[in-house]
C-alpha cells in the first residue's frame, strides 16, 4: 500500500460518522438507467440533491438498498435508495429498520405524488398509503404508517384515461426544471428540520 492509499484509508476514517444511527432517510424509486429522472424517481432525485450537499457517495450496497451514513443535523442517519422496485420498497426499509432497531418515527421517507404540481411539496408526520405501492409496501410490512413522510409533486395525468403507469414512468417536462430544483433544495432543507426534532416547522415553512 503506498503513502498515498494509507492517507486516504486514514482521512476516510476520520470522516466515518460516529455513534449510532438515529434515522433512516429513504427516497423511494426504481433501479436502472430506463427509470433515472422519471417522475416515479423523484425520491432518489431527492436523496441524490442531498448527498451532493453533504458530499456523500450513496453507493454501499445494503438492505437491498445503495446506501451511505452521513450526519444531518448532528444526528447519524442511514440513507438509503431502495433497488427492490417501487413496489417492494418495504423489505429494503424493514430490514434497515430492524437492523438498527429504529422506529417508525425516526424514517423519513421521500417519494412522488400525482396531486401535486412539480416544484410542491407536502410534509405529513404520519398516514395512509394514498394508492402509493410503495408507501402500501412499508406500511404492510412494518406494521405501521407512523413514519414521517415527504411527497414530492410530479403532477396529474394529463387526462383521466392517460394510463398511470405511463405517466409516473415518464420524464419530466423542460420547463419543470426550474421549479423541481428549488423543490429538491426545500425537501433537504425540510430533511434537516425534521432530523433536529423541527417538523413542525418544516410543515409550515415548505409545505405548499
Amino acid at each position: 500500500m503506498s503513502v498515498f492509499d494509507i492517507f486516504n484509508k486514514l482521512e476516510s476514517e476520520r470522516n466515518e460518522p460516529k455513534g449510532v444511527v438515529e434515522y433512516i432517510i429513504c427516497g423511494l424509486g426504481n433501479p436502472g438507467t430506463e427509470y433515472e429522472n422519471t417522475r416515479h424517481n423523484i425520491g432518489f432525485m431527492t436523496i441524490d440533491t442531498l448527498c451532493e450537499k453533504y458530499k456523500l457517495s450513496c453507493k454501499k450496497i445494503r438492505f437491498k438498498s445503495l446506501t451511505c451514513d452521513g450526519v444531518i443535523s448532528g444526528k447519524r442517519c442511514l440513507i438509503m435508495k431502495p433497488h427492490t422496485f417501487m413496489n417492494n420498497s418495504g423489505e429494503a426499509v424493514v430490514e434497515a429498520m430492524n437492523f438498527y432497531k429504529i422506529p417508525p418515527e425516526r424514517v423519513i421517507i421521500v417519494f412522488d405524488d400525482i396531486s401535486l404540481e412539480p416544484g410542491h411539496l407536502r410534509i405529513r408526520r404520519k398516514g395512509s398509503d394514498g394508492g402509493h405501492n410503495g408507501i402500501k409496501s412499508i406500511i404492510y410490512l412494518s406494521g405501521s404508517d407512523m413514519f414521517p413522510r415527504i411527497k414530492m409533486g410530479v403532477g396529474a395525468k394529463p387526462h383521466p384515461d392517460y394510463n398511470l403507469a405511463d405517466w409516473v414512468l415518464g420524464h419530466f417536462k423542460k420547463e419543470d426544471k426550474e421549479a423541481l430544483e428549488k423543490c429538491f433544495d426545500n425537501a433537504v432543507s425540510s430533511i434537516e428540520l425534521m432530523v433536529n426534532g423541527k417538523t413542525d416547522e418544516a410543515m409550515n415553512k415548505y409545505n405548499s
